[in-house]
């Protein structure tokens, strides 16, 4: 595994741009570093069996997202609504932000 920076943040919106679930645009619930993986909302959902346990009365199949390899999706940008490359920026306060290529939209405000 190489150690990229990762540019995908929690609450950061996504669309997904290979696999089974391509152009479906989601919110990222969850990125895990050290798999090159994110979580995002209603993309890759799959059914798990569970049985009843003490936690859980009621067995049966549960849905839930599965994890996408981060490779697999762009950063959409709110200006111009389309999924986007991002560049490091630095604000006049000396903050760097990501920024669009596209319009130079800063998306960390």
């Amino acid at each position: 595994m190489l150690d990229r920076k990762i540019y995908i943040k929690k609450d950061d919106k996504v669309k997904v741009i290979a696999g089974k679930d391509k152009g479906k645009i989601g919110k990222v619930l969850k990125v895990i570093k050290k798999k090159n993986r994110i979580l995002v909302e209603h993309v890759n959902i799959v059914k798990r069996h569970t049985r009843p346990t003490a936690k859980t009365k009621q067995g049966g199949i549960v849905e839930g997202e599965a994890a996408i390899q981060i490779s697999n999706v762009m950063l959409m940008c709110n200006k111009c609504v389309t999924p986007t490359r991002i560049k490091m920026q630095r604000l006049e306060d000396g903050k760097k932000v990501r920024a669009c290529i596209k319009c130079g939209e800063a998306l960390d405000t």
